[in-house]
């Protein structure tokens, strides 16, 4: 009972509710004032949904939540519990809002319905996912194929939509087929942001001569956890044989941070070395415990 009181509590936070509410007012925006007035389609089951809709005219929240409603029952067996709730709430507010609001056609030019109607529901599936849910199914398909397999959440759900793309272009011309592509990548790079935003994370490794001030400036003036390892300078081109022990210096900070930082290095150090590459994910240390994930 506690442990159900819990879960119960966790899906219906203030937070976690807000952001779904949020994310479902944008998807509403989206299909309501620029896909379904202008017969344009996306991928994943909200495509399927609206490609039912334009040929039966059946209310798209119809098809939408009967469609997805397997998918959260294979996120209660595979995900857990709290996941599948987060899913089953986000689909019903969904439902409501797509009944209950009048969204008017926005604008008919197909290349404006193209991208901002994918910007918003972009928007819709990332504020979503931040407030713990889903709406649609093939997320939780990349969720748990994710798990499973190590593969990104964008790989998945780019080769699932590929498909759907190809029977779109077979029934509906290569012309709607192209602009449901431009549809969805313009939605995927807005739920990616949306999801990451400005927490994203980036590893940032320096080579420097200053080694030990750089590891103070990191550590006391940033407040960073860095780690170290040992390496050597040098091997350059005209003199391969010049080298020198030195400590690689390696931090994790986020999209906000690592411009102040690496202009900091530099003013410290102009013969720093710097590179930065993005990180998908992080589990443990420091880092984790501090974002909370």
């Amino acid at each position: 009972m506690d442990s159900n009181k819990l879960e119960l509590k966790t899906v219906f936070a203030p937070r976690s509710l807000l952001l779904k509410i949020i994310g479902i007012v944008c998807a509403v925006v989206a299909i309501k004032g620029f896909m379904i007035p202008n017969h344009f389609l996306d991928g994943g089951l909200l495509g399927i949904s609206i490609l039912i809709h334009e040929f039966y005219h059946i209310d798209v929240w119809i098809p939408l939540l009967l469609l997805n409603l397997p998918f959260v029952y294979i996120g209660y067996n595979k995900i857990g519990k709290t996941f599948a709730a987060h899913a089953l709430l986000a689909l019903i507010l969904l439902g409501i809002a797509l009944n209950v609001l009048e969204i008017p056609e926005i604008t008919n030019d197909s290349f404006l319905v193209a991208a901002f109607g994918g910007v918003f529901v972009g928007l819709g599936i990332g504020f979503v996912i931040r407030g713990g849910g889903v709406i649609d199914g093939l997320e939780v398909i990349a969720e748990y194929t994710n798990k499973q397999f190590g593969l990104s959440t964008a790989e998945i759900i780019m080769a699932i939509n590929t498909t759907i793309f190809l029977i779109i272009a077979f029934y509906l011309g290569l012309e709607k087929a192209m602009y449901s592509i431009l549809t969805f990548f313009t939605a995927l790079k807005v739920s990616d942001y949306v999801v990451d935003g400005f927490e994203k994370l980036i590893s940032l490794t320096i080579i420097s001569p200053n080694d030990q001030l750089i590891k103070d400036m990191i550590v006391n003036q940033f407040n960073k956890p860095i780690s170290v390892y040992k390496g050597e300078r040098g091997n350059l081109p005209g003199s391969f044989h010049v080298k020198h022990d030195c400590e690689i210096i390696v931090t994790v900070v986020t999209r906000l941070e690592v411009h102040k930082i690496k202009k900091a290095i530099a003013e410290a150090d102009p013969q720093a070395f710097m590179y930065i590459q993005n990180i998908n994910e992080v589990n443990g240390g420091v880092i984790s415990r501090k974002s909370g994930h």
